[in-house]
């Protein structure tokens, strides 16, 4: 079954054209269209003019249980419904979900997280397309991990202990980072530095290519106006790492996730 998704309404950033979107409701069908990208809620993907095929999970990957201590979640759930239900239950060390947007396959594939607060921390398995990945398999680091196969679920460590002080800080965190449309931080910051210093430094700062922008509240956030378009966003990010380059011989790495054939 496919679904036609507008991405310039669907995706954070606000970009790209309704496309067909092949939804996943079984594992068999994740075995079908695992070549496809997987999709979750578009937080941190800019889709180019010729995206490779699409997949995301159907609702049936949305719950979230606990089993003989275990935190088990489906890769369809959203951010926000995990953090409800770890206040509810009073679970510890996922507090940071509450600022964190996205589906939790998504969260797990980029090993996201706010500072040294990740999702790696706590995880012990995944659940993909080829069976069960413990997390001392996987290859993984700061807003990286190889797993190369759609993650249908994962399972966490529970400790008891909600700290309402913990989701205070990650907001303070998150109150420097603009509010118009964007797909958060576009790049990666390079060890020992700040990517949004460095966009900053070579003058790029509130840079506009039509709608889009390096943005003048935070550097890093390539931020979309309106009527923004995967060119305007891509010669930004072109010339931001070309800037770089030549002036601190270092290669900025996208956190963006660029969809493209």
């Amino acid at each position: 079954m496919t679904k036609k998704i507008n991405f310039s309404k669907f995706s954070s950033i606000k970009i790209g054209g309704e496309l067909d979107v092949f939804m996943i409701g079984s594992i068999q069908e994740c075995q079908k269209f695992k070549e496809a990208y997987l999709i979750g809620s578009c937080n941190n993907i800019l889709i180019s003019n010729n995206p490779p095929p699409l997949a995301k999970l159907s609702k049936k990957f949305d719950y979230i249980k606990i089993k003989e201590n275990q935190l088990i979640i489906g890769a369809a759930t959203p951010s926000g419904k995990v953090a409800s239900f770890c206040k509810k239950n009073n679970i510890a060390n996922l507090e940071f979900m509450s600022h964190l947007p996205g589906t939790l396959g998504g969260l797990v594939y980029m090993n996201a997280g706010l500072k040294e607060y990740e999702i790696f921390n706590n995880l012990l398995s995944i659940t993909t397309c080829n069976g069960v990945m413990l997390r001392d398999d996987i290859d993984y680091g700061y807003r990286y991990t190889d797993i190369n196969n759609p993650i249908l679920e994962a399972t966490f460590s529970i400790t008891t202990g909600w700290d309402d002080a913990k989701v205070l800080m990650f907001k303070k965190m998150r109150s420097n980072q603009p509010s118009t449309p964007s797909a958060g931080s576009c790049f990666k910051n390079p060890k020992g530095d700040y990517a949004g210093r460095l966009i900053e430094a070579v003058g790029l700062k509130g840079k506009r290519v039509g709608d889009m922008e390096f943005s003048q509240v935070h550097a890093n956030f390539l931020v979309n106006h309106g009527n923004g378009t995967y060119d305007d966003a891509k010669s930004l990010i072109d010339e931001a790492k070309r800037l770089v380059s030549e002036k601190f011989e270092i290669e900025l790495e996208c956190e963006i996730k660029i969809l493209e054939s």
